[in-house]
Formats: structure tokens, C-alpha cells, sequence
């Protein structure tokens, strides 16, 4: 039986009230069920982030950990180079996506600021991972099919006592063997220790626009667009 973890806050303490979100899809409900780690992968759009945070926020919640910690890959600097400040002020444009999901699971646009101030989320790239040790916490690793096997190595070697992980990724969007990620998910396989679950298009909650375009997407692919050239404006055939 996991451990409940030791802490001296609660997010009820903070006036945070956590929505009870419910799965709308089997794949949704998979991942909610899952005691395990998790890798989820699959279609954009159809709530892998949104559900792993949320589990933590429920174990949080629980008092089965601490906080929530949230990585994602380090940026190269030609990217980010446009970007005032410092790396760890430019990594900060990357925090969005977790406020607008804080926002919706608290109903308050405050929401992340607090639980950030007091420590219950962090945020970093995998810049500054090394030397650290991640204990009673849950670990959301996005966008994990942009992370080399160093990236994600680093990673999963940081996890300490009583600590949960969940990667979440498109890996249509990656070369899983240029990048080392088929290799790191037979390591992960080979643990015993993952639940993995595929997202598809039916899973897509985001919006219709969303589901319709991979859909058209998949099929332009597939047929290489031949058919749709006539109803494209003049010019773009």
C-alpha cells in the first residue's frame, strides 16, 4: 500500500475546490482508473495532460503526495532565442497550457499562482533536473516525444520515495527510433511497472475542428490529397 506522504499543507487549505471531472471516453476511463504509472500517447487534443493533472491534483488531494511536478524538454536556445530574459524566464511561456488547465479543474484564474507559491506544483525543463531527487511527488512529463533517451533517463532516475510518473506524448509527431524513445518505452514495458494507454481520434474532446482536421489529416495522408485538389481555392492545387 502506498504511503500517505508527510506535508503540512492541504489544497483545501489553500480555498481551492477541485472539480470531480469524470472520463468521456474508454481510453479516458482507462487512464482514470489506473493506479499505475502511465504512459499516454496518442492523438492531440485528447486529454492526456489534462487527465494526468488532474489525477494529481486528486492524489494531492488525498494526501497521498506532496505536489505536482511538471516537466517538459529543454528548448533548444534557436528557439528561444527570440524570448527575453533568462532560459528559466523564456521556459516560462511554457506554463500556459497548465494554467488554462488549473483554471478549468478550480474555476479560478488564481488557481496555479497560489499552488505554485506555495510549492504544491513546479514547473521546470530538463535543464535543471541534474543533482535533483523527486520524492512524494507526481510527475507529469509533456511532450515527451520531443525528450532524447538522455532527456527522459535523466528523468525517471531523479524519481525518490513514494513518487508517481506519467508520460504524455504524440508519438506520430516523433521519430520514436531517431530519438531513442522506442528504446526507453521497452525499458519502461520491461518494468511491469506502466499502464500504457493509446488515445485515438474518437478520444479528441477538445473541439469538433480538432477531431475533424486530424481526421482529414489522416486521410489527406493516406491518399496523398489527390481527391480534395478540386475543391481547394484556385492557386493552392
Amino acid at each position: 500500500m502506498r504511503h500517505m506522504a508527510k506535508r503540512h499543507k492541504t489544497i483545501a487549505a489553500l480555498n481551492l475546490e477541485l472539480k470531480e471531472m469524470y472520463p468521456l471516453t474508454i481510453n479516458q476511463e482507462l487512464a482514470f482508473r489506473s493506479s499505475k504509472n502511465m504512459v499516454l500517447y496518442g492523438s492531440a487534443g485528447s486529454g492526456k495532460s489534462f487527465i494526468s493533472i488532474y489525477k494529481a491534483f486528486k492524489a494531492i488531494n488525498y494526501g497521498a503526495y506532496n505536489n505536482l511536478v511538471i516537466i517538459r524538454s529543454a528548448v533548444p536556445s534557436r528557439d528561444m532565442g527570440f524570448l527575453p530574459g533568462t532560459e528559466k524566464e523564456k521556459s516560462a511561456v511554457y506554463e500556459e497550457p497548465y494554467k488554462d488547465i488549473a483554471i478549468e479543474l478550480f474555476g479560478r484564474g488564481d488557481a496555479y499562482a497560489i499552488l505554485k507559491q506555495k510549492d504544491m506544483i513546479q514547473f521546470m525543463t530538463t535543464s535543471f533536473l541534474r543533482g535533483m531527487t523527486l520524492r512524494d511527488s507526481v510527475i507529469v512529463v509533456d511532450e515527451c516525444q520531443n525528450m532524447t533517451f538522455a532527456e527522459l533517463d535523466t528523468i525517471i532516475t531523479r524519481l525518490g520515495s513514494n513518487s508517481l510518473i506519467y508520460f504524455c506524448g504524440d508519438f506520430n509527431q516523433t521519430d520514436l527510433n531517431k530519438n531513442g524513445m522506442r528504446e526507453f518505452l521497452h525499458i519502461l514495458n520491461a518494468t511491469q511497472l506502466f499502464d500504457f494507454i493509446e488515445f485515438d481520434i474518437e478520444d479528441i474532446v477538445r473541439s469538433g475542428l480538432v477531431k475533424q482536421y486530424l481526421i482529414a489529416k489522416d486521410f489527406y495522408s493516406n491518399n496523398e490529397g489527390s481527391s480534395q485538389q478540386q475543391n481547394l481555392p484556385r492557386g493552392y492545387a
